[in-house]
């Protein structure tokens, strides 16, 4: 496949954030609304730095995106998947944060400057947001003012459900070190990374504001469910589970057992999503063996939370696993 050139901006700024799109055959539209919101911040050209990989898309957006050229740096590569699309992105981020979008999705402005507000006046390495599935942009800013913090990422962990999409927080690149996302990881490349960031975070920050549109459409790939994709999505999920657990035998104690709850938690959730999309009984006795074998089963009995305290109970034995493939649908 023949490959378009890098267009830069201003090789010379010093930007705060850098935000990294990806891009595979994205709808036009919504990969201009995507820069649109972006622009629509409250950032000087200097303060920004906008890249999009074009993760081989069957045509370029480029001629669409003209406008936009002067203030974007355009990357297109071969198909590889999205773990190498934002490596690429981070290979040649400058800025101090960095904020991943998917090209289909965009920010939601007012929530996103309360956001922009914890980045600029308070001394971070991460600050966590929510996201929405409506377009509602119309909140008047005063509502968005509260946020908690700072925590150490290992003290999130250990109390908290983590949400690992990698469009949900903005974060300091120089948390990074040599971490990237995993080549091969077609599913579930977030719960290996996130988690291993957040690890590296000293000054966490949360707030309630959903400063993220998350768009839902049937050509996104967490939606497509033929049959090869399923499998496919379980079987990166173990993968994902034990490089984790891997690393969680290296760690100090208090950074080992924040990433052991997510480890448990990732693995209820295999259990739930074999359940759900196969219904087989045969296939999720199989699962269970192989949990078993790489010491992932049975599943631990911390009481994290009401959901993972009821489900590992019933998980755990058969005649419970038997319940949960009748009553889950």
């Amino acid at each position: 496949m023949q490959t378009r050139p890098t267009y830069r901006q201003d090789p010379d700024a010093a930007p705060l954030i850098s935000f990294i799109i990806t891009d595979y055959n994205v709808p036009v539209e919504m990969l201009q609304e995507c820069l649109d919101s972006i622009f629509a911040l409250s950032l000087s050209d200097s303060e920004r730095e906008v890249i999009i990989v074009d993760d081989g898309s069957e045509v370029s957006p480029i001629n669409s995106i003209l406008k936009y050229l002067d203030k974007i740096i355009y990357l297109r590569q071969p198909n590889q998947g999205v773990s190498m699309a934002r490596n690429a992105g981070l290979e040649i981020a400058k800025g101090q944060f960095i904020q991943f979008i998917d090209g289909d999705d965009c920010l939601l402005t007012t929530a996103y400057e309360h956001c922009l507000d914890i980045v600029r006046y308070k001394d971070t390495d991460l600050v966590m947001f929510r996201f929405a599935q409506e377009k509602n942009d119309n909140q008047s800013r005063e509502s968005f003012e509260e946020f908690s913090g700072p925590v150490s990422g290992h003290e999130y962990m250990r109390h908290n459900n983590l949400h690992a999409a990698p469009w949900g927080y903005i974060f300091q690149r120089q948390l990074l070190g040599s971490l990237r996302f995993h080549r091969g990881i077609e599913y579930g490349e977030d719960e290996e990374f996130t988690p291993q960031l957040m690890l590296r975070a000293e000054k966490v920050y949360t707030t309630e504001s959903p400063a993220y549109y998350y768009r839902q459409w049937k050509n996104s790939a967490t939606h497509q469910n033929d049959k090869r994709r399923k499998l496919k999505r379980l079987h990166d999920t173990v993968e994902v589970i034990c490089t984790l657990r891997d690393r969680a035998d290296v760690l100090p104690y208090d950074d080992r057992m924040a990433l052991q709850r997510r480890i448990d938690q990732l693995t209820m959730d295999y259990i739930y999503n074999v359940i759900v999309l196969t219904h087989n009984g045969h296939y999720l006795e199989k699962c269970i063996s192989r949990l078993h074998e790489k010491g992932l089963f049975p599943l631990s009995d911390r009481n994290y939370t009401k959901k993972y305290k009821y489900f590992s109970k019933l998980a755990n034995s058969k005649i419970g696993r038997r319940i949960l493939l009748l009553t889950l649908k």
